[in-house]
């Protein structure tokens, strides 16, 4: 890596922290607004799929207040990392069975389509973005 990349993700690393915790604790918040949306992605082998979409909630906005302070940035990054995994097996799920495919408007089913397959790897940027935040 360069000196100039090194600087330019130093410049920007506090900053996107920032963006990363707000993003968890709005999605956080939303499993609490539209909670059968996220209990409807969670496969039917795992119980209670509305108790584990309010479960999830709650990780998603502690973890995300957790990563905007230096005290508990760490752990929480780990947390988050934790979490994306704990959670692949809904975006497989959804990926696989078109449930996001299903909930859109008949114009978009093929982007919603995309969207489900795309979302796969975005979980491992996501973890490896949480993973920066994990060094001291």
């Amino acid at each position: 890596m360069s000196d100039d990349t090194r600087r330019w993700l130093a410049r920007y690393k506090q900053p996107l922290r920032n963006v990363m915790g707000v993003f968890y604790v709005i999605a956080g918040v939303m499993h609490f607004v539209v909670p059968e949306t996220y209990a409807g992605v969670i496969p039917p082998q795992f119980p209670r799929p509305l108790a584990l979409a309010y479960l999830s909630g709650i990780a998603e906005v502690v973890l995300g207040v957790g990563v905007l302070f230096e005290r508990t940035r760490r752990y929480a990054a780990w947390g988050v990392m934790a979490l994306l995994i704990a959670i692949f097996p809904a975006n497989v799920y959804m990926a696989t069975e078109g449930i996001v495919v299903d909930a859109a408007p008949a114009w978009a089913t093929g982007l919603a389509r995309i969207a489900g397959w795309l979302r796969l790897p975005l979980q491992g940027v996501l973890i490896a973005w949480a993973g920066w935040y994990t060094r001291a």
